[in-house]
């Protein structure tokens, strides 16, 4: 099966913004998160002084697990089964975990909580790499059930 093609983005023309720009908002508001994006790349370029693509490129990177757990059935006992997380599942679910710390923040601007949970993850701190390192202990927990994978 053919890689699927993301849509890139009109200022920098990376796929990965354009990925991001289209999670972002969940009732099809393009023209706003890129707005939002390009506002958080501001702050993030104020902050830290940094080139933001690299801050979102060293997030991303940050906070894409190695291992998952998927739940199987076997014998009427539900296992929960490491597997490798492959390719654009990984970038994907490090999206979704970012912007899901960022949502469950309260009382700022959507620009300034992605800015910084943005640069706390590229960092190797903040909630989305917490998530990360909770799912990767789930799996090295349940690896004696590896070989049923």
């Amino acid at each position: 099966m053919p890689e699927k093609q993301y849509p890139t983005d009109p200022k920098f023309n990376n796929t990965i913004i354009g990925r991001f720009v289209n999670q972002l908002f969940k009732n099809g508001q393009k023209a706003t998160g890129v707005k939002v994006m390009y506002k958080t790349f501001d702050i993030i370029k104020e902050q830290t002084k940094k080139d933001p693509l690299d801050v979102l490129d060293e997030a991303i990177k940050n906070v894409s697990p190695l291992l998952e757990v998927k739940a199987k059935r076997i014998g009427g006992a539900t296992y929960q089964i490491p597997v490798p997380v492959m390719g654009a599942r990984r970038t994907a679910l490090a999206i979704r975990w970012i912007l899901a710390t960022t949502r469950s923040k309260k009382g700022k601007p959507m620009s300034q909580k992605l800015a910084t949970e943005l640069i706390e993850a590229s960092e190797k701190r903040g909630s989305a790499i917490k998530k990360k390192e909770d799912i990767q202990k789930m799996a090295e927990a349940n690896r004696a059930f590896a070989h049923f994978a």
